[in-house]
């Protein structure tokens, strides 16, 4: 019988064998076959025939790949499963159950968004269902207009940003919008110092959100957090508390990421 250790904190048992195979396994993958599997045993004191009948299961499912004796590499499942996982879709259905709790502790549409070539995608979409919003999970906005787009333009390196600004001026969606480059530049530059974006009716004339970054371990922003709706009035007036929300929930998602 496998040998079981307990997870005090959980109160979850757990598969000693399992957990030394997946650590074996790990380390391997990440050596990227440059030393033998029984060294890297060595270090996580596994004893040299444990390691060559946890290889050799590993091999077989295909989870690992020969390269040259007793080196290895990462095999065809885990090749497909590395191309096959979109990591923001995985960050994503980590942030839902948030993400939800808060649209309903805030009374309005709450999306996290990435950036997609230049364009914003929406990846999660919680709120009420009866939302005069048009918006919709996978659905592409501009970057330039929107909440979300902007606090992501605002964090990207500097070549990257310079990049997207040369393909202005951009069109002018509502009298609100920003279309000039380089007044786009100076506005992006006060959405980074400040921590968070407002879209204040520059993607539709009734629409205002607001917007921070979720800044993950590496510092690194790729996705956002807005806040959106269409009643400017109660929008204007729980402003303040509805940023101070947004913060906590963006911290609450980078935790779990």
């Amino acid at each position: 019988m496998p040998h079981i250790t307990h997870n005090m904190r959980q109160g979850t048992p757990r598969l000693s064998s399992v957990e030394r195979s997946l650590d074996l396994l790990d380390r391997i993958i990440l050596d990227q076959g440059r030393r033998p599997a029984h060294e890297i045993g060595r270090q996580l004191e596994l004893k040299r025939a444990t390691v060559y009948r946890m290889v050799k299961t590993l091999e077989e499912y295909g989870q690992l790949r020969a390269c040259q004796r007793s080196h290895y590499v990462a095999g065809r499942r885990i090749l497909h499963m590395l191309a096959s996982v979109d990591r923001h879709r995985v960050y994503a259905e980590l942030a839902r159950p948030l993400i939800r709790k808060l649209a309903k502790a805030v009374g309005h549409t709450v999306h996290l968004g990435a950036l997609e070539g230049d364009m914003t995608t929406y990846l999660v979409k919680e709120g009420r269902a009866d939302d005069a919003l048009l918006t919709r999970e996978d659905m592409q906005l501009e970057s330039y207009c929107s909440g979300i787009g902007k606090v992501l333009l605002a964090h990207l390196p500097e070549t990257d940003q310079e990049r997207y600004l040369s393909g202005g001026p951009f069109v002018r969606l509502t009298q609100n919008t920003i279309v000039d480059p380089d007044e786009l530049r100076d506005h992006l530059k006060s959405v980074r110092a400040s921590g968070y974006a407002i879209d204040d009716r520059e993607i539709a004339p009734d629409l205002c959100c607001l917007a921070v970054p979720i800044v993950q371990p590496d510092r690194c922003v790729t996705l956002a957090l807005s806040v959106s709706s269409i009643d400017q009035g109660k929008f204007e007036k729980s402003r303040d508390a509805l940023l101070r929300k947004l913060t906590q929930t963006a911290e609450q998602i980078a935790r779990r990421m």
